[in-house]
């Protein structure tokens, strides 16, 4: 599946399609917090990543989460990745350890997603 960069809204049902496609009921996302955009459609954060660093972001903004579309809203964002794990910026686990760039990730991603 080809990565998209998401800057402007996507229905949250495209986002259920996406995961149908790829992993039943999840789809990848890596969020810029600086840009406020994010990439899905990945088989790996890593992937999304790369696409969001050849478009000008810098590694230190991008996070990578997981969306799981048929959840309920505040379920639905999962703070899971290996591109997480960055000892040099404090954040020393998978999860996303710092409850500000939690909320800056879960504001851009309920902006960019709707419905």
């Amino acid at each position: 599946m080809e990565i998209r960069v998401v800057r402007d809204a996507i229905s949250r049902g495209e986002l259920a399609e996406m995961a149908k496609r790829q992993f039943g009921d999840l789809v990848k996302a890596v969020v810029d917090v600086e840009r406020g955009i994010m990439a899905i459609g990945g088989e790996l954060h890593a992937d999304e990543e790369a696409v969001l660093l050849d478009q000008g972001s810098e590694q230190r903004h991008l996070w990578g989460i997981n969306l799981y579309p048929g959840k309920p809203i505040a379920e639905w964002i999962e703070f899971d990745s290996m591109i997480n794990v960055r000892p040099s910026q404090g954040n020393r686990s998978r999860d996303v350890e710092n409850p500000e760039i939690r909320e800056a990730i879960t504001r851009i991603v309920n902006r960019l997603v709707q419905g």
